[in-house]
């Protein structure tokens, strides 16, 4: 498309008490930020979006991922510097394929300036070659997420993307998914997600803002503002809080939460385990209920693991600790202290057994 330049007017969309309809979120995406997605994608380098002071913040939001993009409330102070032709969306629109009816044109931005209203066609306009769909209320923008989603699914499968089942599975539109991934049911891409060629998402997984490498398995999980190295294993029921890193090749099985920590490649935590504010080397292997006692109740502190350590089931590790490369937890130990490396740490109090106990005290109970 030969020009650059869009106005896209966000007045009097709404009455003025109510949020401009597209600064609202359709499929966990703000209908602005979509549009300017999708002119962006098409040529558009700068967005001038006029708006009421209310909801210049928002406004701000939703084009903030976009250097070419400033907020004004005034169409003549946005175009005093603008020349040539404009592309002007005059009222809300959705970012999809229009037959008829589209209120998008292109007009030149003096005369436009000169006009100072975007909703007004001013004279020597013309039809835009982008035709959008219109949208007048609330319930036409809920009533087109159908619409919406079937677009966004078809976008994807043209690149090569499997999705099993579209109409039970939800997708942002700031979402990039590699050839050759597999989206099974029940899935849920949100923000600016990211996901490898070749994975397989889902079923019933939620990931957002998340960057996942390629030839992972994420299987009814959530995951959110973090990154999935290549070749791993998240899943099933693994909850994957912000700001973690993990690596490739590694396991984050069944009832496991990750929190703010980084896993290094080859680890494997396989079940029932939370490691938090933790910083783990390669090779690691996680016994099954070993949890990183990262809070005191105040502040928060952080353990480090060393490559090839061996965590015996129900470790507690009480931060701040390091557990230095190739050590061993014994399990059920509760460790307070530092373990060198290569060493195996036992933090349990020796087994007691009184012979007959348990008979004498099944009487005590017949007695009575």
């Amino acid at each position: 498309m030969s020009v650059s330049i869009a106005v896209v007017n966000l007045k009097n969309m709404t009455v003025p008490s109510e949020k401009p309809l597209m600064l609202r979120e359709l499929l966990f995406c703000p209908v602005l930020t979509w549009v300017c997605q999708e002119l962006s994608d098409r040529g558009v380098e700068r967005f001038f979006i006029i708006c009421d002071e209310a909801w210049r913040e928002d406004a701000v939001s939703a084009v903030a991922g976009f250097d070419g993009a400033q907020v004004f409330t005034d169409l003549a102070n946005a175009l005093c510097s603008a020349e040539g032709d404009v592309l002007v969306i005059p009222s809300a629109v959705l970012p999809v394929d229009a037959f008829a009816a589209s209120p998008l044109y292109v007009a030149d931005a003096a005369a436009l300036c000169k006009s100072g209203d975007a909703a007004q066609r001013p004279d020597g306009s013309r039809e835009s070659e982008i035709s959008f769909l219109p949208v007048r209320s609330a319930l036409e923008l809920q009533r087109a997420m159908p619409l919406c989603r079937d677009c966004i699914v078809q976008r994807h499968t043209a690149g090569g993307v499997t999705i099993i089942d579209p109409a039970n599975t939800y997708i942002d539109p700031r979402c990039v998914i590699g050839e050759g991934v597999t989206v099974l049911p029940g899935t849920i891409l949100r923000g600016k997600t990211v996901i490898g060629r070749g994975c397989e998402i889902g079923p019933n997984s939620m990931i957002r803002d998340c960057t996942v490498g390629e030839y992972t398995t994420v299987n009814a999980s959530q995951l959110n503002e973090s990154r999935v190295g290549n070749h791993t294993t998240v899943g099933p029921f693994t909850y994957v809080r912000p700001k973690c890193v993990i690596g490739d090749h590694c396991r984050v099985g069944d009832f496991v939460e990750v929190k703010n920590s980084v896993i290094g490649n080859g680890t494997k935590i396989s079940h029932l385990t939370y490691v938090g504010d933790s910083d783990v080397g390669e090779k690691v292997n996680f016994g099954c209920g070993t949890v990183t006692t990262n809070y005191d109740g105040h502040r928060k502190f952080r353990c480090t693991i060393g490559d090839n350590v061996f965590l015996g089931c129900n470790t507690n590790l009480v931060a701040p600790v390091t557990v230095g490369d190739g050590a061993y937890t014994a399990a059920g130990s509760t460790v307070t202290e530092d373990v060198p490396a290569d060493a195996l740490a036992i933090a349990r109090e020796k087994q007691t057994n009184k012979p007959g106990w348990a008979a004498s005290f099944r009487k005590g109970w017949e007695k009575k």
